[in-house]
């Protein structure tokens, strides 16, 4: 079972390394990948630094090119894939079907990943995207454990899964909520709330955050203030403020991991890109810890507490949830 760590700058990359990562997945300067925010990501040059670092230590790196192609700049993600094969990836993750495409006929011996982004959520899908010769699908976070024990076992084909990390309660690939916005989605743009369009302001003693002009949320002094995205403002509804649509949580499946095992994921994700690399250190240390317990006896795997409190500590909302796997009705 691969742990697979974020990183947003090589010193991301190098904590999650040295503490234990199988792999490594980046994102190149531009909208080709989903997580298109202002400092972070690799240009070809620390794209070259990070493959050669990681291979030096006998690891993996991925290049995530997950968002899907303008019509006016399709260029922009053949010479995307391009400059991660130069660099030396091991792995492209790819949503847009053109992508995937121009990857298997120009690269047919890099592995190629179908990324969470394109919303493959049921054996039908996971069977068309067979055509691009993908070897692993990247699942969405929306589905439950039911739903993934029934494609781990009639798909044969490897499958990931996010196992801690931010929440959103739409399906990858599928969000609308930012484009409603902004104009710009996650999934053309590869940033949700774009930074151009979030202003910060203080009024009457609180911090007021807004997204194009429109409120999202109001801080106290004494409150942590998050990242203005419409799915986790509070609103005022029939008197009551609150958060309408998601509270900020963080997905942690650690209790999971004997059931994962036992299904044969073969990858944890750990979402996270944007962070900080302290943030990564002390998440890949935790999640080694967990594996490495896990496979020594799956039978008699237990969560450790020290790793449960690390983890509190880093997600959001200080809060964690099992998200989408506990949803027996599903």
């Amino acid at each position: 079972m691969e742990l697979l760590c974020p990183a947003g700058s090589v010193p991301a990359l190098k904590a999650a390394i040295e503490h234990g990562a199988d792999a490594v997945y980046v994102g190149l300067k531009d909208e080709t990948n989903a997580r298109h925010f202002a400092g972070l990501n690799l240009d070809q040059l620390k794209l070259k630094e990070a493959a050669d670092y990681v291979h030096r230590h006998g690891r993996k790196l991925h290049v995530a090119i997950n968002t899907f192609a303008h019509p006016n700049s399709w260029q922009r993600w053949q010479e995307a894939v391009d400059s991660a094969v130069k660099a030396g990836a091991d792995a492209l993750i790819l949503a847009d079907m053109a992508v995937l495409g121009y990857a298997a006929e120009r690269y047919p011996k890099v592995e190629r990943h179908l990324s969470v982004q394109a919303s493959a959520t049921n054996a039908a899908a996971i069977e068309f995207y067979r055509q691009y010769g993908v070897s692993r699908v990247v699942l969405p976070r929306v589905l439950s454990l039911q739903q993934v024990r029934a494609l781990a076992r009639t798909c044969n084909i490897d499958l990931e899964v996010f196992a801690f990390g931010s929440l959103c309660i739409m399906a990858e690939g599928r969000c609308y909520l930012s484009s409603y916005f902004t104009g710009d989605s996650p999934n053309t743009a590869g940033a949700c709330s774009p930074a151009a369009y979030v202003r910060w302001d203080e009024h009457d003693g609180q911090l007021e955050s807004r997204l194009n002009g429109v409120l999202i949320d109001r801080f106290a002094p004494d409150e942590t203030a998050g990242y203005p995205t419409l799915c986790k403002g509070r609103f005022d509804v029939a008197g009551e403020r609150y958060h309408v649509l998601e509270e900020p949580t963080s997905l942690n499946t650690l209790s999971l991991l004997p059931e994962l095992y036992k299904e044969g994921i073969v990858s944890l994700k750990i979402e996270g890109r944007q962070r900080s690399p302290a943030y990564v250190a002390q998440l890949t240390k935790v999640w080694r810890q967990a594996i490495d317990t896990l496979l020594q006896d799956p039978a008699h795997f237990e969560v450790a507490a020290n790793w449960q409190q690390v983890l509190a500590g880093l997600s959001e909302g200080s809060q964690t949830t099992l998200g989408a796997y506990h949803r027996s009705w599903k």
